[in-house]
């Protein structure tokens, strides 16, 4: 799995310096929709965190991995019959770090709440939680394709 800037993007703010710090940047890889796109997203997510030197906090580094873990399983189990690929993107900007998900199939989840007689079907819950306490935010957006991306931005440092 090999991880590409896209683009010309070099961030998503527009207030941002004209000139990007080094870690500034959008990144896009493509998986197979199969159980072993979960870890090897999770460590292509960190990888790309250290070898760019962006700045993330312990706590929100863990919180991160957490949520492409959660997204990409999501996808993989519920997606794949209609998308048997995914993509996983994440941009930095100078304070933040937005991971996203993105699968071809239509239907648009929402996180659930909590219910103690169920075992599963807790990863967008868990998803919005963390994403919550880590000070961020959390969306699912249709995409042009007729898919869905869901997302997470998360501030570089944890803020309680």
């Amino acid at each position: 799995m090999t991880i590409e800037p896209k683009g010309g993007d070099r961030t998503m703010d527009e207030t941002a310096p004209a000139a990007p710090l080094p870690y500034e940047g959008v990144w896009r890889f493509t998986a197979p929709a199969v159980d072993a796109a979960v870890p090897q997203a999770r460590h292509a997510v960190r990888d790309l965190l250290t070898r760019q030197g962006v700045p993330v906090s312990d706590d929100v580094a863990h919180a991160l991995l957490l949520i492409v873990s959660e997204l990409v399983t999501n996808a993989v189990r519920h997606a794949a019959v209609l998308s048997p690929v995914l993509a996983v993107e994440v941009a930095v900007g100078p304070e933040w770090v937005r991971v996203a998900v993105e699968d071809d199939h239509p239907y648009r989840p929402t996180a659930l709440e909590t219910d103690h007689g169920r075992t599963g079907g807790r990863g967008l819950l868990l998803v919005r939680e963390v994403t919550r306490e880590a000070g961020g935010a959390c969306d699912v957006a249709h995409t042009a394709s007729g898919g869905k991306v869901i997302w997470a931005a998360l501030p570089l440092k944890h803020t309680p």
